[in-house]
């Protein structure tokens, strides 16, 4: 593994990350959706094509190291099909997917990060990442 990486956290510490990175690594999972208000929230830059990092497990160790091919930002309503099976999550539909994700975006943890005055709405702004496992 390359020293220096940023780490990159998929997820909160537990039974969903342990599963994305599971997926991560068998290659099943090659996209990742983000909100852009958690950029914002953070201060961060959002991912760049070329952009590497350091993917940790739920005990913070870093596993694996991923390349960014793709980033795209479209909002809500208008995600597709191709980046939602990509997710490596068993999504079967956008339906599907989006159900998962507002789930997860408009959990307790997400909203002490993004604020309780947060709404998630078709237009709401996601960054769509594509990536691959880099040795």
């Amino acid at each position: 593994m390359r020293d220096g990486l940023p780490l990159v956290e998929f997820a909160f510490p537990g039974p969903l990350r342990d599963r994305l990175v599971a997926a991560i690594r068998s290659g099943a999972k090659t996209t990742t959706s983000s909100l852009v208000r958690e950029y914002e929230v953070a201060e961060d830059p959002l991912p760049s094509v070329g952009d590497a990092g350091a993917v940790v497990d739920s005990q913070g160790k870093p596993v694996v190291v991923i390349e960014t091919l793709d980033v795209d930002v479209v909002a809500l309503r208008d995600v597709p099909l191709a980046h939602a099976l990509a997710e490596g999550e068993g999504y079967e539909s956008v339906a599907d997917w989006r159900r998962g994700h507002v789930r997860f975006w408009t959990s307790d943890e997400m909203r002490d990060e993004l604020g309780e005055d947060f709404e998630v709405n078709d237009d709401t702004l996601v960054v769509l990442e594509r990536f691959v496992v880099v040795p």
